[in-house]
């Protein structure tokens, strides 16, 4: 077996490659690796997306943890978020969320966090790792009362609910008319709770979830659906989540998509206006267009740039102590108040900015021009997605292309860390040249490991 742990915990196929006995192994190891320095026994909360294999994989988790003597709390369907968020406020020792976030619903995952909500380090993975493979007996078996038990957390949403609440000071947002399109995942409770509270007139797309529809022409991979839906109801803005809540892009009212580095933008110019942009610092990964950086360099702003990985942006925020970060693909995390990306948050503070100038988002996304870039995904085998690298062919066309491109444009190759795939992105003036290049090198990766 390889490395269980991609860039966003364990994803599969579920009952296939993400089994109940992996979900067990993982529950034992897990429970064990993150409370083993403490002399009280683990106390856990789980939550998920609405997934249809989202319980029985549930119900594995929480048997191996209680196999060790865990407590847990089940949450039952909360976005990303509301577990990391819920982790600190509880004071429990360990969130985790079962979910495959933007993938098809015969996808499901596994992902923990730490007490202090944030996602675990590499280290810590491969610790859990170790222990699930060896299949070792150092793992307890408490018996008798000391056997781990399960509750319903039946504050769950409500809490979330208040902390998204208090993010935003409650601001009023009567008057205004917002679409939702909840991805038939994990935010079509708690969304329309809290914008509905606000005051606001919410219209609702993909709020009916039934197992299977997660993700289905629907969320924030298919924010064109949105666009349409802005303009049926007349709204005056419209936000898209993804299937576990954690990432969102925005819809003018005119039906324009605003993606992750357009919101980052906006968040951050206004930040750096309240005087809380921290170092006057935004954190973006590599995938970011390269517009962002040239934004930056007009308004005063710094682009540090991480792998991709919402886990990577928030160690080196962490490290520089910035408070505001994310990716190109909607994960915006506001370190001020939640250690990762959250898709409601970011739909609260748009708003709130919207509120505040008395302007509409087309005119708030005025600051930042975005470079002509394509991104082709390259569909290989799961055990093949870092052979290009050594693959001389492949080799010499990527140092073709980025010669072609050199001082107009970026390229940038890399593994998908969630899928079976490569991607393949190129940056540049022309739109046709760069499609034309990215789709024939794509096309070649996957002749070749396909």
């Amino acid at each position: 077996m390889g490395k269980l742990f991609g860039t966003d915990g364990i994803r599969g196929i579920a009952n296939k490659q993400l089994t109940p006995e992996l979900a067990f192994d993982l529950g034992r190891a897990g429970a064990y690796v993150l409370t083993k320095s403490t002399n009280h026994s683990p106390k856990i909360i789980i939550g998920m997306d609405t997934r249809i294999s989202g319980d029985m994989l549930a119900a594995a988790l929480t048997a191996g943890m209680c196999s060790v003597g865990a407590t847990v709390y089940s949450a039952g369907v909360v976005p990303t978020p509301a577990v990391a968020y819920l982790t600190r406020k509880y004071g429990l020792d360990a969130g985790v969320v079962i979910s495959a976030s933007h993938n098809p619903f015969q996808d499901n995952g596994i992902k923990f966090f730490s007490g202090n909500g944030y996602k675990l380090p590499d280290a810590l993975e491969n610790e859990i790792e170790g222990y699930m493979l060896e299949k070792t007996s150092e793992l307890p078996r408490p018996i008798g009362e000391k056997v781990g038990r399960s509750e319903i957390c039946t504050n769950a949403t409500d809490d979330y609910v208040k902390f998204l609440g208090s993010a935003v000071d409650n601001i009023s947002l009567s008057g205004m008319k917002i679409a939702l399109d909840c991805a038939n995942g994990a935010t079509y409770i708690a969304a329309p709770i809290i914008f509905k509270q606000l005051g606001a007139e919410v219209f609702l797309m993909g709020n009916e979830p039934n197992g299977v529809n997660i993700n289905h022409d629907c969320g924030s991979t298919h924010v064109n659906a949105l666009s349409k839906f802005i303009k049926e109801t007349n709204a005056d803005v419209g936000f898209a989540f993804d299937g576990d809540g954690d990432r969102c892009f925005a819809v003018d009212e005119s039906g324009k998509v605003v993606e992750g580095d357009e919101i980052m933008t906006i968040l951050g110019h206004q930040m750096k206006k309240s005087g809380k942009l921290a170092n006057d610092t935004i954190v973006a990964t590599v995938m970011s267009n390269l517009g962002l950086t040239l934004m930056g360099k007009e308004h005063g702003i710094t682009i540090e740039r991480t792998n991709v990985g919402d886990r990577y942006v928030l160690e080196r925020m962490i490290e520089g102590g910035f408070t505001l970060g994310g990716e190109q693909s909607g994960h915006i995390i506001l370190l001020e108040h939640n250690p990762t990306g959250d898709g409601i948050l970011t739909a609260l503070k748009l708003c709130s900015i919207i509120k505040s100038e008395g302007k509409p988002l087309s005119q708030l996304n005025n600051l930042m021009t975005i470079l002509p870039q394509v991104l082709i995904n390259a569909k290989v085998a799961p055990e093949k997605k870092n052979d290009y690298l050594t693959d001389e062919t492949i080799i010499s066309e990527i140092k073709r292309i980025e010669e072609k491109f050199e001082n107009e444009g970026r390229v940038l190759i890399r593994p998908s860390g969630t899928e079976p795939m490569v991607r393949v992105m190129i940056e540049g003036k022309d739109q046709n040249i760069i499609e034309t290049e990215a789709k024939s090198l794509a096309e070649k990766i996957e002749k070749l490991f396909g």
